[in-house]
């Protein structure tokens, strides 16, 4: 008989993956949080369409503002100390809400959340450029940034049943309490792959096969060379015109099912939760799909490429949502919503591709805060449209939706026909390596 061979791999990577995917759950989650309750607070504090646009868009402008702060400093202070000072500070904020009771309170307490929320994606991002290589990077992206769908599936079916048996402020505390115990588990375990004490040789060995840039410089560069560089612009303009849509899906579905299909929350959980569920799973075959072509020997542009303009063309049946009955629009937003999902991970994905590692979280900071922004804007308009035709003012949004994806994938390659590794050359240019 043959000895039994044992493998000396961990696999401590999928674990730290696991974290960020359990922070991004409990982010979304309370982001669902106040659309879903929009209609109770309604009978509570009397804000029309346009306020509760106003207090989502001033959310998303603080997010844009945090995610500058955010990109620098988690590149100054590291991972670990960023990651924990965000989500500590957001868990502070989402429970404050419970402690408001008018409009100008629920904005305020949303601007401090935005403010804080914003190092979620930048720590993230960096997490899975540190701890995965360039082959998993898109699966891995693809698998936490998953917790915002398993976040919004949850959201629905807990603030049901919390407003059946309890008060509406309940949602916000139990997400705050859940972000500190996420602080006090992310503290203990993370530590970078070259110093945890619980990582084997070869897992390590595996996480480093691939680094094409070990001498490119660790510091940060400064954003004057990186808003020189065209791939920085080709990753913002992108943020910006399709980070809209889905902060529209998260915002104003709850609404979109009440208005024009007469289904308040405790009749439209199945259909919200049942759209995060197809954007769940349809979603991570979207990022195991790039890194599966790159394992078959695709180059990483044709490989992602590819990716981001077939999520791209499945965004534009949404257009139809208003044909169909109740069970058809679920599943064209739902499509959506995960097409959108996989083509954000390969977005993220794409900046870990091309800039060097002193780079990645400013760069990252600094397209989600354009995506932000353009959210902002995008929210902002949804409330004033919705105010002034009512529910005839979604065929309008659904028509953006459905074609800004195709404009992005234009510009994108416009601007970065390649995903190759870029160097600094000096102190002021990026170019790519030969």
């Amino acid at each position: 008989m043959s000895p039994k061979i044992i493998s000396t791999r961990t696999h401590l990577r999928w674990g730290i993956c696991f974290l960020a995917f359990v922070a991004t759950a409990i982010i979304y989650s309370d982001r669902q949080f106040l659309s879903l309750l929009k209609s109770t607070l309604t009978d509570e504090i009397h804000w029309t369409d346009s306020q509760f646009g106003l207090v989502s868009s001033c959310f998303l402008g603080a997010y844009a503002v945090g995610l500058l702060f955010f990109g620098w400093f988690i590149d100054r202070v590291g991972v670990k100390v960023g990651y924990a000072t965000s989500v500590f500070f957001w868990s502070l904020s989402a429970m404050a809400h419970a402690l408001v009771g008018s409009v100008n309170g629920f904005l305020v307490a949303r601007v401090f959340l935005g403010v804080s929320e914003a190092g979620n994606f930048p720590a993230a991002i960096k997490t899975i450029a540190q701890w995965f290589p360039r082959s998993e990077r898109a699966f891995a992206t693809a698998l936490f940034n998953s917790g915002a769908n398993v976040g919004a599936i949850g959201a629905p079916i807990l603030v049901a049943w919390l407003l059946q048996h309890g008060t509406w402020h309940l949602p916000f505390i139990l997400a705050g309490s859940a972000g500190l115990i996420w602080v006090v588990a992310w503290w203990i375990f993370y530590a970078a792959p070259q110093k945890h004490a619980g990582i084997s040789a070869s897992e390590l060995a595996w996480i480093e096969s691939d680094r094409e840039r070990e001498d490119d410089p660790a510091e940060r560069i400064p954003w004057i060379t990186l808003l020189r560089c065209r791939q920085t612009w080709s990753f913002i303009q992108a943020k910006f015109l399709t980070d809209p849509v889905w902060f529209f899906l998260l915002i104003w579905l709850p609404d979109y099912f009440k208005k024009t299909r007469g289904l308040d929350i405790k009749s439209s959980w199945p259909h919200l939760a049942t759209i995060y569920i197809i954007v769940t799973v349809l979603s991570l075959m979207g990022g195991w799909l790039t890194g599966h072509l790159v394992k078959r020997g695709w180059s990483v542009t044709r490989a992602r490429k590819t990716g981001l303009f077939c999520f791209a063309l499945l965004v534009i049946p949404i257009l139809a949502v208003e044909r169909t009955g109740d069970w058809g629009a679920v599943f064209l937003i739902g499509l959506a919503g995960a097409a959108h999902q996989a083509w954000s991970a390969n977005l993220f994905t794409t900046v870990s591709d091309m800039f060097p590692k002193g780079a990645i979280g400013t760069v990252i900071g600094i397209g989600s805060t354009a995506g932000s922004t353009g959210s902002m804007i995008f929210i902002y308009l949804c409330g004033a449209l919705l105010q002034h035709y009512g529910k005839t003012g979604y065929h309008i949004l659904f028509a953006y939706c459905s074609c800004a994806y195709v404009i992005a994938f234009i510009l994108q390659h416009l601007l970065a026909p390649r995903f190759a590794p870029l160097h600094l050359v000096g102190q002021d240019r990026l170019i790519y390596r030969t």
